[in-house]
């Protein structure tokens, strides 16, 4: 009934469901829908849907107030805003009958009447009756929502008539549409609006569908609505369309077919779902998530409350549900994925071996897997399986494998695959060291070379054809590695081989790279590196600056260093000094007590003990007049194997007593176990011979026949432990020891006591114990293939071998018997890189010059050092190999060895051999001659150093070399030794000079030294040292003529009387003159005072005051002595007769054939070189070359390097070389051409001023750091000229390429001093002007812009072929820049690149700035890596805004790349399509390229 005040509420509109009712015989075993419908309606959501709603109730359900004794159900209302906007309420009420549950029979009501009739009545009432919700309700009221109808009772206003479409059960349509026929007749008679419900349409049946659409038609066109419940398929319709009927102004409701209705349904329900779901993946990631949580997490989401309202909770739940499990799949097989790729690293770890698993099944396998021992950590057994149903599927943090899952065919089938792999692994294994050893026998096949250019020579290789493209480059690229970095180290051998070239170079000059690469051009070793000429070039130059500047950091051999190699075993195996050294000067009185350790066996050293207590008094023994306090220790052998042995004091010896067979193999056994836990020294050497002492106790059961055997073994024992054996004296007596055998062993031990700690009576001295006698330098090459213990064995081996002072890491301490008394000899280990500054600036007394008799190098290497050392100083040349039966068996290592002692004889020097796999040559004897040669002629040697620094200091000399490895230029010689009258013995396999073991005729004049060597007695008197003012003695030379001298032409004389004429200074150089036909291996002169006796300065003939402390003594400062001369001789006089002489000091090179024809042929090679580039230039014109090179020798004229090859004359020292006369032969041939005009230039004088400026400035020409601040990172002054070019001159043609006025430039520069805020416009010059004052800038600086450190890294980027590789490594290399000049290097590439945007007009693209720019960049040396740079330079360019802004790679269009060949210009046609060039422009061409070359 409508609402009579619509303004007040908005209307009601009551409306009844009617249909098919009763009991199951009238309405079959399922209603017609009238209930669902209704539910439906009232409540839309799903989850307040019912789909099962029953008629048959108890008689107390009936009762209840839901139904209140009715057969009509109030559903309640239902609010609706229509279309216009008004709102309106639907009260429902359903009309139904219910069935007794007992009697199934309808239920009494206070309306009796039958359903026909009740359900056409337009009147209800009830009172207090409640909304009818479910079934559920009945009887449990309180339990739901109560709500009351209205006023309890109600006015129908239209009917819906539910008609059931679908196949009904136990039911007949036609028995249906009979009742409903009857009931409409009802429903007509109330003139109530009737709208007919097509129910169940989602289970219809077409035909039943279509006789309710005749119905109604036949009923005056009752509408028919077609509606699923089920589906909620035009619910809201049906209602809709009967309110419509029953308000007229509202609009008609367009009927939907029930299918199309459906479709639409569908698909909201669809859009839901895929929102839900998408909304559920979005929120949950987690699969242990719970649906509790979820739902309270979205239930405000719309997508969730749309998708509950559609579908309900339980659906939603299902979703998520199949969500989880989707997750958890989504785990367990990632998980699995994770097992099965981890799984073949398992198996390589646990069954890496093909031929191990190659033929087991997988079950064998598996069973293999479980013994290894390394199982546990790549498998875990799980108690619960299959592991996927397991807790072991959460557990991340354990990444091993369930070993469950190998039972699956997935680990199965990786098994068998991890077996193929190994079988192709190998096969491919064997291809590629197939293909190897084919590259290897490939000789077209060099270092550098590309692969292309191999290719077509591996073709047709069987391994070539199976192994992958990836395997043949990379097994290509391995064998390149392996012969470039063997080429390159016998590229570095071969210069250690030219030592002599290097270290003859002038230190303070630039070496001359033309001359230096002429001579080694020769070498195989050098060509070999041909494609490799960058590298090549950097080790030559790394070689070079080595030289220069020689270090152990920087020593090429790296950790091979003989420096690295002598510190580190020195300070491990020297005993640090002690000023005291108790242990080796003492006296045998101050032993006073003696702690003695007894061992035997079943209680004889207790027995020993005691026997020796008896003969004490308070523990004090008796022995030879002297008083010992002995500390007995008695040890049962029983006890020591048990427990060991416990000492509570240092013992000094060891009585070891025994009386039976088995008693003597126990207390062998004990004493071999106490050497072995004694702690050794260097080389395993016991420090000190353990003083044992065997003792046979008397036995009164030891037969006859038993005591021969035991006094046997103790002999034996004794002689192999070198201790004593006290035997069982003779006589009868009873008790086990005799008073004899006591006092016997304790004079043993005593004796063996002063043995091994050497007491002697120390010499008095006042001297620090640190303090050396001598000065030895051992020189030994880097890299020789000897380990450094075998030359330092015989110092190392001695006793008195020790550290010197704190800070000498590679010096030693030795102390030697010479002569009659001790000398300590101080030996300093360095390599021969090292040993240059000593030779120049220290003094030293004698040189062990160490090389490898399997290494030329190392020979080259002596060769070069030894020649320029003054003849003066004693020289040991040793020479190192395996045994002697290299010798015979090799003939480099016999050439080496030979050419050793060959040297050794011509400069008069000590030669020997040691061999490593022998220990005859470890032992200190072997330098003892050479040591004793060195102390004879020490005097001599301190007077030359003396003299030689007075010269220095005093600048008596003018010309004195320019090389850091030139040696004084004059000295008094005064030898004192005899060793050369005699020839150098002939070469022997041993090559030792050393008599270790003289004659017993000769004996008597040696003594021996406490290490058993034995060394001569001199008879001469012994020099007073405390005499300043004596000279050291001299012994002249006997007249015995040298027949491997030669001697100089008489008919030369003249000649070379008047070569030392012309240059007088040079003859009197020194305060001694010297005797020009003096043999240059002379090294014998007659004293001066013997005839003349000179006044000379006492200064000379004083000992150093240094000469007894013997510290390494730097050149002090000092005046030289008066100047005495000689008359000069023919030389060919009797000797005897001759007047006294002296002469300078020499080097070993003029004293030796093989040194000086060693060097005078790398010089004659460069001037060779020179003579070949300069022909035209005669020699008489051509100005001597200042330098080492053409500098004469300040040793002797008559052996000057300049004038050895002029006016024929013969040089005694040196032998005629034919490549002389080839080259005097090549000059004189030559026509005179006219002399070139030369600018003398002074050497050392650095300009302050650049060349192009001459004004002072304080802005150009300073560092960068000078010119900029941090907030300000770029110089003012080329702020200001790019702002100028760029506003002005950007399309100027040849922009940086064409030069500006230099005056312009100059005025710039200086107007900028003047005035930082000048105005180039206002100066009106040109904008080439500007760019070169730009450009001066940079060439001002101190340093270039790309700093030098850098050079090498900048071409190892540009080589690179990749073209992303390379811009990497320039932006890596970008970032080693200093600050600023990365800003200002930022700033000026950044210009560049837009003066090369402009190149349509300026003609300068980026290659065109890059030539004008990389050379003021980098300011390199020369031009042989100019391609490259000048490419780098490009670079940056074109890509800076990759490189500096972290931008996109431009693409760019480049030429491909060529080899760089060294030429600036690479032609742009092929050769064969270029026309021939007329004669002129060959000829000019030939001439660049030349130029190029020389340059």
């Amino acid at each position: 009934m409508m609402a009579k005040n619509k303004e007040l509420r908005p209307p009601t509109y009551n409306i009844s469901v009617v249909g098919l009712s009763g009991t199951e015989k009238e309405k079959g075993t399922s209603g017609v829908g009238k209930s669902c419908l209704c539910n439906r309606y009232v409540h839309p959501k799903a989850d307040d849907y019912y789909p099962e709603h029953t008629s048959v109730l108890s008689t107390i359900d009936f009762g209840g107030r839901v139904v209140n004794n009715d057969h009509f159900l109030f559903w309640g209302d239902v609010n609706h805003t229509s279309e216009e906007g008004t709102e309106y309420k639907v009260q429902i009420i359903e009309q139904t009958e219910f069935i007794d549950d007992q009697t199934f029979l309808p239920h009494r009501s206070t309306n009796l009447q039958l359903y026909i009739k009740r359900a056409a009545a337009s009147k209800l009432q009830s009172a207090e009756k409640l909304m009818y919700i479910c079934t559920d309700q009945l009887g449990l009221e309180q339990d739901f929502e109560q709500k009351q109808m209205p006023d309890g009772k109600l006015t129908i206003d239209g009917f819906l008539l539910c008609i059931d479409v679908s196949k009904g059960c136990n039911r007949k349509f036609d028995d249906q549409l009979k009742f409903v026929n009857n009931l409409v007749a009802q429903l007509a008679k109330t003139k109530k609006p009737v709208v007919i419900a097509a129910t169940k349409c989602d289970e219809c049946v077409d035909h039943y569908l279509r006789e309710v659409q005749a119905f109604a038609t036949n009923k005056k066109n009752m509408p028919v609505v077609e509606t699923s419940a089920r589906f909620h398929v035009n619910v809201d319709l049906c209602f809709a369309t009967l309110i419509q009927l029953l308000d007229k102004t509202r609009g008609k409701p367009k009927i939907i077919p029930y299918l199309d209705a459906y479709k639409q349904q569908r698909q909201l329900v669809a859009s839901a779902t895929d929102k839900f779901e998408k909304l559920i993946v979005q929120a949950v990631k987690d699969y242990h998530s719970e649906w509790k949580a979820v739902s309270n997490k979205l239930k405000n989401h719309p997508d969730y409350e749309e998708y509950i309202t559609l579908e309900g909770s339980k659906k939603a739940k299902n979703t998520f549900s199949k969500h989880i499990e989707q997750l958890k799949q989504e785990h367990i097989k990632k998980r699995r994925e994770e097992y099965i790729a981890l799984l073949p690293k398992a198996l390589n770890a646990l069954l890496p071996e093909l031929e191990e698993i190659e033929h087991l099944t997988w079950s064998e396998a598996q069973s293999v897997l479980e013994q290894r021992s390394n199982f546990p950590r790549w498998f875990i057994v799980l108690e619960k399986t299959p592991w996927d149903e397991t807790d072991h599927i959460d557990n991340m943090n354990d990444k091993r494998l369930p070993f469950d899952l190998l039972s699956t065919s997935e680990g199965e089938k990786v098994y068998h695959n991890h077996v193929q792999h190994l079988i192709s692994e190998r096969r491919r294994i064997e291809m590629k060291e197939k293909f190897k050893k084919h590259l290897e026998k490939v000789q077209f096949i060099t270092p550098g070379k590309p692969w292309e250019e191999v290719l077509c020579f591996v073709m047709d290789n069987e391994a070539f054809k199976i192994i992958t493209d990836a395997d043949r480059r990379e097994v290509y690229s391995r064998h390149q590695q392996e012969i470039v970095e063997k080429a390159k180290e016998e590229f570095q051998e071969m210069l250690f081989e030219h030592s002599e070239l290097f270290y003859d170079l002038d230190l303070n000059a630039t070496p001359k790279m033309s001359e230096i690469n002429t001579v080694l051009s020769e070498e195989p070793r050098y060509r070999a590196l041909q494609k490799l000429a960058p590298d090549r070039e950097s080790l030559l130059l790394k070689h070079i600056g080595f030289v220069y500047h020689p270090t152990k950091e920087t020593c090429l051999s790296s950790q091979n260093c003989m420096d690295i190699k002598v510190e580190q075993l020195l300070s491990t195996n020297l005993i640090e000094f002690d000023n005291n050294r108790p242990n080796t000067y003492q006296d045998s009185a101050n032993i006073d007590k003696l702690n003695l350790v007894l061992l035997g066996r079943d209680g004889l050293a207790q027995e020993l003990a005691n026997e020796i207590r008896a003969q004490c008094t308070d523990d004090e023994y008796t022995l030879d007049g002297k008083i010992y306090e002995l500390d007995l220790q008695p040890i049962d052998l029983n006890t020591f194997v048990m427990s060991g042995l416990t000492l509570t004091n240092q013992p000094h010896g060891y009585f070891c007593v025994y009386n039976s067979t088995e008693s003597f193999s126990g207390l062998a056994d004990c004493i071999e176990r106490i050497r072995s836990e004694t702690p050794p020294n260097r080389k395993g050497r016991i420090i000190t011979n353990l003083p044992f002492t065997l003792i046979l106790a008397n036995q009164r059961d030891i037969g006859c026949k038993n005591l021969p055997i035991l006094k046997l073994q103790g002999q034996q024992l004794a002689n192999k432990l070198q201790c004593p054996f006290v035997d069982v004296p003779s006589g009868t007596y009873t008790r086990k020891f005799h008073e004899l055998q006591i006092k016997q062993a304790l004079r043993g031990l005593l004796d063996a006591l002063k043995h091994n700690l050497n007491i002697v009576s120390p010499l008095p001295n006042d001297k620090d114990p640190s303090e050396a006698d001598l000065r030895i330098v051992m020189c030994a090459m880097c890299g020789d293939p000897f380990n450094v213990d075998i030359i330092l064995s015989p110092f190392l081996e001695s006793q008195f071998c020790s550290a010197t002072q704190p800070g000498h890491n590679n010096s030693l301490l030795l102390e030697k018997i010479i002569g009659e008394k001790r000398k300590r000899i101080q030996i300093t280990i360095l390599s021969y890189h090292s040993s240059i500054c000593v030779r120049k600036d220290e003094l030293v007394h004698g040189y062990i010059l160490v090389y490898s008799a399997k290494r030329k190098a190392s020979m080259a290497m002596l060769r070069a050092f030894l020649a320029e050392v003054q003849d003066v100083i004693p020289v040991q040349l040793v020479a190192v190999t395996d045994s002697q039966a290299d010798f015979f068996e090799s003939e480099a290592i016999k050439e080496l060895m030979t050419e050793g002692e060959h040297i050794a004889t011509e400069i008069s020097a000590k030669f020997t051999a040691i061999y490593s796999l022998s220990q005859y040559h470890r032992q200190t004897e072997v330098f003892t001659p050479f040591f004793s040669d060195v102390l004879e002629k020490k005097n001599s040697i301190e007077n030359s150093y003396i003299y030689d620094s007075t010269r220095e200091s005093a600048n008596v000399s003018e010309d004195l070399s320019l090389s850091p490895r030139a040696s004084s230029p004059a000295y008094n010689y005064y030898p004192d030794s005899e060793d050369d009258n005699e020839a150098p013995p002939p070469y022997s396999p041993i090559g030792d000079e050393v008599q270790l073991l003289p004659s017993s005729s000769d004996r008597s004049k040696h003594r021996p030294d406490f290490e058993g060597t034995e060394y001569p007695v001199h008879s001469s008197p012994v020099v007073n040292h405390d005499n300043h003012k004596v000279p050291p003695p001299i012994k002249p030379k006997p007249a015995i003529l040298r027949h491997d001298v030669r001697k100089l032409d008489p008919n030369l004389v003249k000649t070379i009387e008047q070569v030392i004429g012309k240059n007088p200074k040079r003859h009197n150089r020194g305060p001694f003159g010297y005797l020009d036909d003096l043999d240059p291996s002379d090294n014998y002169s007659v004293p001066k005072d013997a005839v003349l006796k000179p006044k000379v300065d006492d200064e000379i003939y004083s000992t150093p005051q240094d000469s007894k402390n013997t510290k390494i003594a730097r050149k002090p400062n000092l005046i030289g002595g008066n100047n005495s001369q000689g008359e000069e001789e023919n030389g060919l006089i009797d000797r005897s007769s001759k007047p006294p002489i002296t002469r300078k000091p020499s080097k070993y090179k003029y004293k030796s054939k093989t040194l000086f024809r060693k060097a005078r042929l790398y010089y004659r090679r460069r001037e060779r070189f020179e003579v070949s580039d300069d022909e035209t230039v005669p020699s008489s014109s051509r100005k001597p070359k200042k330098g080492k090179n053409h500098r004469g020798s300040e040793e002797d004229p008559l052996l000057s390097p300049e004038n050895c090859g002029k006016a024929g004359i013969d040089n005694p020292a040196i032998a005629s070389d034919p490549e002389v006369d080839d080259v005097r032969r090549h000059r004189k041939d030559k026509k005179p051409a006219k002399p070139k005009s030369q600018k003398p230039n002074k050497k050392g004088q650095k300009p302050t001023l650049p060349a192009r400026r001459n004004w002072d400035s304080n802005y150009f020409g300073v560092p960068l750091e000078d010119v900029v601040t941090p907030d300000h990172p770029v110089p003012h002054f080329i702020e200001r000229c790019v702002e100028y070019i760029e506003s002005t001159g950007l399309n100027t043609e040849g922009l940086y390429r064409v030069s500006g006025n230099r005056t312009d430039q100059d005025n710039i520069q200086r107007q900028f001093d003047q005035d930082h805020n000048i105005d180039l416009v206002a100066m009106d010059v040109t904008v080439n002007a500007v760019a070169g004052a730009l450009k001066a800038f940079f060439s001002d600086l101190p340093d270039p812009l790309i700093p030098y450190n850098l050079h090498s890294e900048l071409l190892e980027a540009a080589r690179l072929t990749d073209r992303t590789e390379k811009l990497n490594a320039l932006k890596e290399l970008l970032k080693k820049f200093p600050a600023v000049n990365y800003e200002v290097f930022k700033y000026i590439i950044t210009h560049l690149n837009r003066v090369s945007q402009q190149s349509k007009t300026n003609r300068m693209i980026a290659d065109n700035l890059a030539i004008c720019f990389w050379p003021t960049f980098l300011r390199p040396d020369g031009l042989t890596n100019a391609a490259v740079n000048q490419s780098a330079i490009e670079t940056f360019i074109q890509q800076y805004q990759f490189l500096f802004y972290d931008g996109e790679i431009v693409e760019t269009v480049t030429p491909p790349e060529e080899p760089c060949t060294g030429q600036l210009v690479e032609p742009l046609l092929p050769l064969p399509s270029l026309p021939p060039p007329p004669a002129s422009q060959q000829f000019q061409t030939q001439m660049q390229t030349d130029q190029l070359d020389i340059i």
